[in-house]
């Protein structure tokens, strides 16, 4: 098993599906991203990808022939697995060099869309992009979830990949990482009811929502969260409420009284969105719990 990165551009010809599938030419990839089963990868895109850096990690489970084009392959990828950086990663730290050993600042081996990367380089970028914030919209609230994992204490600094690789599979610090994407993205605001309720300290009182949740494989990426009050957050979890594709909140029929609703959604009952569109939440997210959780 090897780790690498591979870029993915929202202009590509190829049939990429983000969180499902990377799909790539054999003649040129398939050696390399076989060494990959079981392994992770990290996530690239460059100026024609939306200029995000290296931007997520995400394991690989198999390796599959396309079988619309023998010419191509797709590299399935664990959807559960996938987490997304707090902090997006240039590949060039000014008067450092790249972070992939040996990458050029132009051409080379730079343009090619698999690369296989050290653990060190690895650990390096998921140093990284995993970076605690610490700025008041992403802190938790005083004393909250301790049995869950929530703590002011920073993150434990790993060297080795592998020790990373194994970091990044423990539920508490994703937790933490997916709990502060979210409430950054959100700006510390209730989505649903447009509460911006904060402790003493400033921390907010949200809390972030899976859309998919993790016991059904759900992401945590920013895209597949949401921020919420408690009372808000439960009754999301439990389908009386959701979220059509155009982002109108959706009540589920008598499950709640209107002057209930009329304190706990915002009046023209459309969801909040994070300014940056990177962080709204994607339809087929939004489809699935519609779906399978909405009692509508």
């Amino acid at each position: 098993m090897v780790k690498a990165v591979f870029i993915q551009s929202s202009h590509s010809l190829y049939d990429d599906q983000p969180g499902r599938a990377y799909h790539f030419p054999k003649r040129q990839y398939l050696g390399r991203v076989e060494q990959t089963v079981g392994d992770w990868v990290i996530f690239y895109a460059g100026r024609r990808g939306g200029n995000l850096g290296y931007h997520a990690v995400q394991k690989v489970l198999q390796v599959i022939d396309d079988p619309k084009d023998d010419s191509q392959a797709y590299a399935l990828l664990d959807p559960g697995s996938e987490l997304s950086f707090e902090n997006y990663v240039p590949r060039w730290r000014s008067d450092l060099g790249p972070y992939e050993t040996g990458l050029p600042r132009s051409r080379g081996s730079n343009t090619s869309a698999v690369r296989l990367i050290s653990d060190s380089d690895f650990s390096k970028i998921i140093a990284e992009g995993l970076a605690a914030r610490m700025e008041p919209d992403t802190l938790p609230r005083s004393g909250e979830g301790l049995q869950q994992g929530f703590s002011d204490d920073p993150e434990p600094f790993l060297h080795s990949g592998s020790s990373r690789a194994i970091l990044l599979s423990q539920r508490a610090f994703r937790d933490r990482s997916f709990a502060r994407q979210v409430k950054h993205a959100y700006a510390g605001r209730c989505s649903i009811s447009g509460l911006e309720l904060r402790n003493g300290g400033g921390r907010p009182e949200v809390e972030a929502a899976h859309i998919i949740p993790v016991s059904e494989n759900g992401p945590d990426t920013v895209r597949n969260g949401i921020a919420l009050s408690g009372t808000v957050h439960w009754m999301f979890d439990r389908g009386l409420l959701s979220i059509s594709d155009s982002n109108e909140i959706l009540v589920a029929q008598d499950a709640v009284e209107d002057r209930v609703l009329e304190r706990l959604i915002v009046p023209d009952r459309r969801l909040l969105l994070p300014d940056n569109p990177v962080f709204q939440p994607h339809p087929s997210y939004l489809k699935w719990h519609r779906d399978n959780v909405f009692k509508g």
